[in-house]
């Protein structure tokens, strides 16, 4: 029997909300500190199978989410199609050759580096229970070629961007090979034994409208196309974070099966204008769960209220952050789990 929250993504509505949280498993949990000071560093962790399943598990012993996903990286798509990755302390991830100064053609793919990924995901399937769903992840392509031209994060990601106006047909080549990557990957994870799976397009919200469509709408699309003709029946999750009053549209155009909304969009206005009946996951602002207190309460009522005439996935509107007490987690749990729809 599928649990609540691939119920919900399948568009059930029930009188219990599922919930999962971004980056639950991760630096705010003192048993994840100390595993990862034993690995020594990010990249060692997740590609560490034994290490990176325990990890995913353990916000799953801690708070009994409804949901485990898979403890990886979207980096990992541009290490397996051949760009170095490691992660500077205190500043990031770093990938070489950038691909402003290089073509992606020329690098050396190296998909064995995601065989790891998928004994992570065999693992937790074979420690869940049947009423956890397993999620598996991926960047989008737009988030992806970010870093993969720049070599690194950037505020405004204004040379990828750049190198997209100036030289489009070079950009969708790149685009396109991330995005027969990414397919190959998530139908990898899904074999491995994962139930659903999200997309996280971190920076769509630095786009034009005529580029989002382009490079945030139409691969979305392609990808969630290829997904459900590839396995169908596998719910995709589309989170592009940013997209403001361009949400309606991403939803409505590239087909995924539920939209994540990040902490900056009205959830009574994303009820309004969203596809009616179309699975919605967020929207708390992390910082809110950082601070606690009656507001958080107040917030997450005023969420579930917003979103109670069509399935919901409670969550954040993006990861949770580093310092962010137990306790306060403890309290958002109790409320969603108290909560009568």
């Amino acid at each position: 029997m599928p649990g609540l929250l691939l119920d919900t993504l399948n568009g059930k509505r029930a009188d219990k909300v599922p919930m999962w949280l971004m980056r639950q498993a991760g630096r705010y949990l003192p048993e994840y500190r100390e595993l990862r000071a034993q690995k020594g560093g990010f990249l060692e962790l997740a590609y560490d199978s034994e290490a990176a399943a325990e990890v995913t598990l353990q916000p799953i012993r801690r708070f009994g989410f409804d949901g485990a996903i898979l403890f990886s990286d979207i980096l990992v798509i541009p290490h397996a199609m051949g760009q170095d990755l490691w992660f500077e302390a205190g500043e990031g991830p770093r990938l070489a050759p950038r691909l402003l100064d290089a073509a992606w053609q020329a690098l050396q793919p190296a998909v064995e580096r995601l065989e790891p990924v998928y004994e992570t995901v065999r693992r937790c399937r074979a420690a869940l229970g049947p009423e956890t769903t397993m999620l598996g992840f991926a960047g989008s392509p737009w988030t992806v070629a970010t870093y993969m031209v720049a070599g690194q994060g950037s505020k405004d990601h204004a040379e990828t961007r750049g190198l997209a106006y100036r030289d489009p047909a070079a950009f969708a080549s790149l685009i396109a090979a991330i995005e027969e990557a990414t397919a190959d990957y998530l139908i990898g994870q899904i074999d491995a034994g994962v139930e659903a799976v999200q997309l996280f397009d971190s920076w769509a919200g630095s786009l034009a409208p005529d580029e989002f469509e382009r490079w945030v709408i139409a691969p979305n699309a392609r990808l969630a196309a290829k997904l459900h003709e590839a396995r169908p029946g596998i719910p995709v999750i589309g989170f592009p974070k940013g997209a403001g009053a361009k949400l309606p549209a991403y939803a409505r155009e590239t087909g995924v099966d539920a939209v994540g909304v990040d902490e900056t969009v009205d959830p009574a206005w994303a009820d309004r204008e969203l596809p009616a009946g179309l699975p919605v996951q967020g929207n708390l602002d992390p910082l809110l769960l950082l601070a606690g207190g009656d507001r958080l309460v107040e917030r997450t009522g005023f969420i579930l209220r917003a979103f109670a005439g069509r399935p919901h996935v409670f969550n954040l509107g993006h990861g949770i952050g580093q310092h962010t007490p137990i306790e306060h987690v403890e309290a958002l749990v109790a409320c969603v789990r108290g909560w009568q729809g």
